[in-house]
């Protein structure tokens, strides 16, 4: 007897559902199993993910209007979508659901721009808890009349997951209790309420079965669930896109949920300055703080046992050091930060992926790997790399990672010098000598040392140190003549020749040299430095005077002559007036053959004058003296002031 009424049941319920699809003019494909005790095809583990997006079948579908003024969106054996729910039509449709009862097989209802009344609203909810269906959604809902307390009744049910998406309240006078008790008591694994500017929700009376709440983009603030203790199966909230403020308040929130897996507060408001102290839920694995206003503190209020945790867009610019261990984090995410290097691994010790895109590191630690062996895998691209030596070992730490950069090489390229923008790293190369400190101090140690090495041969060689000094000595004689006083003798020439000559060589000098000159014909004023030397000036001072007070200059060559320190003087200070006075006053006369070897390296200004200057050859045979005494007097004839002339007669 019972067989045969479930028989004519099912059977006078494919007759109403034959009737709508043809008021609806679309066809309905029925399985021979339609109206069975069918197995339900929807796991209970997987309630979360059919809430977010209803299974629908379309195998016969289409929209069209009937007299019921719906849209009939889809039509299959488990799953029913119908759009334009009004006033007019809510009891038909209310009708309609009272008709699949427990046993049926239609599973999934999806209603769709629904604008009804609150008590038509609790009714469609009332005929729902009490039908076959186990996933609800509604999409767009407008509420127009005053919401009060309702009755609800949510026993014998088959229902799973609830999803409310953009729900519209136009009555702004009423007890916000009523409107969120009925959703708060619901006895159902999974619900979701989005993009419904929800301000608040209230804790379970009682026990909750509740393991999944997605609460996204609403304006719920740090008042949500404070001192609730009827959450104990939530395992999974999703709070992103809402006005949370205080992250101790948050972690309070959870304290309390003690099976809660996982957290989403991104994109919120959330702030941490380290005053007070946070406490978490003990189960929290997997936290997402994505998109808040967070600094360095943050890592100071952290749940111990997460696992995964995400801190992207946020202000972090450090990762503090002696911070609470964090000994079960595998995956933190930095990116979009301010952080200027790679952080460390010292209170993540099991840490296995890092993510620091896109923050304002510049060069990354080398030695990344070896502080934190256990990662696998590190992203860091689309970071402003200056290409310079510091970046060179963070390269060579790519080619020995073992491919634990993610995204290379295109994620990796120089920002700074501007020169080198848009380069990617593993096109950048740099010399070992441009980028090791202590290689380079050595190299240019080692160049200097044999540049000085070198400067002081050449200075040794060319006897620089020698005529420094008689430079000085001819810059100071010529500073004390600027500053004679105006009744000293100046510059006027006194003397028809300045002799030089090696002691060595004086006897010729004294017997042929000045006789001849002195007593011969015309008048021949000499220097010599025995007789025309002032007592109380320096040797130096003498010579320079001698010299400037002279027409010309004899130097007697001979070896003796290469062999005297003074003779160099005389030459040195005698062939800077030749350059400085752009005169030919320079007169040689070789007495002795000098050999090339005999002269020293510092006399190369007298190889050169005898390269380019004609002297004159003391002659060893008698007969050539004359020519030899009349050529130099032509060399040194002039004519010298009055005074000087008369001096002739006197001298011996």
């Amino acid at each position: 007897m019972t067989q045969n009424m479930s028989f004519l049941g099912n059977f006078f319920l494919y007759k109403c559902l034959f009737a709508l699809t043809f008021w609806n003019h679309i066809s309905l494909s029925v399985e021979d199993e339609l109206f069975t005790s069918a197995s339900n095809n929807f796991p209970e583990d997987g309630s979360n993910q059919k809430i977010k997006s209803l299974p629908l079948l379309y195998t016969n579908s289409h929209q069209s209007r009937a007299n019921f003024d719906w849209v009939v969106i889809q039509n299959t054996t488990e799953s029913l979508s119908l759009s334009e729910i009004t006033s007019r039509n809510v009891k038909k449709l209310v009708t309609l659901l009272s008709n699949f009862r427990k046993g049926s097989s239609l599973h999934n209802l999806t209603l769709t721009n629904v604008s009804v009344g609150w008590n038509a609203l609790m009714e469609i909810f009332q005929t729902v808890w009490h039908s076959s269906i186990e996933y609800f959604n509604m999409n767009s809902v407008t509420q127009l009349l005053h919401i009060n307390r309702y009755a609800f009744d949510y026993s014998d049910t088959s229902m799973k997951a609830l999803t409310v998406k953009k729900i519209i309240i136009t009555d702004l006078y009423f007890i916000q209790d009523d409107l969120y008790r009925i959703f708060a008591d619901m006895n159902i694994a999974d619900m979701t309420i989005t993009d419904s500017e929800m301000i608040h929700m209230l804790c379970p009376l009682s026990k909750s079965p509740f393991r999944y709440l997605n609460f996204l983009k609403n304006d719920l603030t740090d008042l949500l669930f404070q001192k609730c203790d009827n959450l104990l199966q939530l395992e999974t909230l999703i709070l992103q896109k809402n006005k949370f403020e205080s992250l101790p308040k948050v972690s309070f929130m959870t304290s309390r949920m003690k099976s809660l897996k996982y957290l989403d507060m991104s994109s919120n408001l959330l702030r941490h300055d380290g005053a007070v102290q946070c406490q978490w839920a003990e189960s929290l694995t997997e936290l997402d703080l994505s998109s808040n206003q967070l600094a360095d503190a943050v890592f100071e209020c952290l749940p111990v046992n997460v696992r995964k945790l995400s801190l992207r867009n946020n202000q972090i610019s450090n990762v503090p050091r002696g911070v609470a261990e964090l000994k079960s984090l595998e995956e933190l995410n930095l990116a979009s930060n301010r952080l200027a290097d790679l952080p460390g691994c010292g209170g993540f010790p099991s840490l296995q992926l890092l993510n620091v895109e896109m923050n304002s590191i510049l060069a990354p630690s080398a030695d990344f790997f070896q502080r934190c062996p256990r990662v696998r895998e590190l992203q860091a691209g689309h970071n402003p790399f200056k290409c310079s030596c510091e970046l060179q070992a963070f390269i060579r730490l790519e080619r020995r990672s073992g491919g634990k950069l993610f995204g290379w090489p295109a994620a990796y390229a120089c920002e700074y010098p501007e020169g080198l923008r848009g380069t990617e790293l593993k096109d950048f190369h740099l010399s070992q000598l441009a980028c090791d400190t202590t290689l380079l101090l050595v190299t240019a140690l080692l160049l200097t040392l044999v540049l000085v090495a070198a400067v002081a041969f050449l200075c040794i060689y060319l006897d620089v140190p020698w005529y420094a000094r008689m430079t000085w000595q001819w810059t100071q004689t010529k500073r004390r003549a600027w500053h004679d006083p105006p009744g000293e003798p100046g510059t006027l020439l006194q003397f028809h020749a300045f002799i030089s000559y090696s002691e060595r060589d004086s006897l010729w000098v004294k017997n042929e040299l000045i006789p001849n000159l002195e007593k011969g014909e015309g008048c021949v004023q000499l220097c010599q430095h025995e007789r025309n030397f002032i007592p109380g000036k320096s040797i130096v001072e003498n010579i320079i005077n001698c010299i400037e007070k002279s027409y010309k200059s004899i130097f007697v060559l001979s070896p003796n002559f290469v062999q005297s320190e003074w003779c160099h003087y005389e030459l040195y200070f005698a062939h800077h007036k030749l350059f400085s006075e752009n005169s030919n006053s320079l007169i040689l006369i070789l007495l002795e053959p000098i050999p090339p070897y005999l002269i020293p390296a510092r006399y190369h200004k007298l190889k050169a004058l005898m390269a380019k200057r004609t002297y004159l050859e003391w002659p060893k045979e008698r007969s050539k003296r004359a020519l030899f005494w009349a050529n130099l007097r032509a060399a040194i004839s002039v004519n010298l002031p009055t005074a000087y002339e008369n001096r002739c007669g006197e001298t011996d």
